[in-house]
């Protein structure tokens, strides 16, 4: 599991998405009637890998956990940037499906699809990014989609926000405290 460095209820929202991977990737273990920890687990993950636009985005991610990239070493799509295979991995991930929960307005399993990977792959992103993404996961996972102009707002807040700032802080009303105080 990915420890978020930022802790508070974007953390935990995280530690809840990250169980949900690791229980979907069972669930499709079970129905290909394979164990974990063989190589038929790894022959499983290269071939959810080899087409992500077939397959449910937990499952994708679940593939790429179990897989290391043979350029670096990490696990495939967490390297560093500038590795090209991970690099390449980390893109194929977004091409996997993506379908929202029941009642939840259309678009959110993507919005938690995104900050999933952000926050899973933090590294791979700027300051600002991890922080909006990171922030937004307790309110996806809820089943709640910013408006258009809610996250436009969100980014001019944290616009305004150090870098420091953008790494600690841990909800968006705390990001509306700090940056109402500056003038940017």
């Amino acid at each position: 599991m990915t420890a978020l460095p930022r802790g508070g209820r974007p953390a935990e929202a995280l530690l809840t998405v990250e169980a949900t991977i690791d229980d979907r990737w069972r669930l499709f273990l079970a129905e290909y009637g394979v164990t974990t920890g063989g190589k038929e687990e790894s022959d499983l993950a290269e071939m959810v890998l080899a087409d992500t636009s077939a397959f449910e985005w937990r499952v994708v991610d679940a593939a790429l956990d179990r897989l290391r990239c043979a350029s670096c070493g990490d696990g495939l799509g967490a390297g560093p940037t500038g590795c090209g295979q991970c690099d390449q991995a980390n893109g194929f991930r977004f091409a996997a499906i993506e379908t929202d929960r029941p009642a939840t307005p259309p678009g959110t399993e993507h919005g938690l699809r995104v900050a999933t990977a952000v926050a899973r792959t933090r590294h791979r992103y700027g300051a600002r990014a991890r922080c909006g993404f990171e922030l937004g996961l307790p309110g996806l996972l809820a089943g709640e989609l910013p408006s258009t102009a809610q996250a436009q707002a969100y980014r001019a807040a944290i616009n305004k926000l150090t870098e420091e700032e953008c790494e600690r802080l841990t909800s968006f009303e705390e990001v509306a405290e700090v940056s109402s105080r500056r003038v940017r």
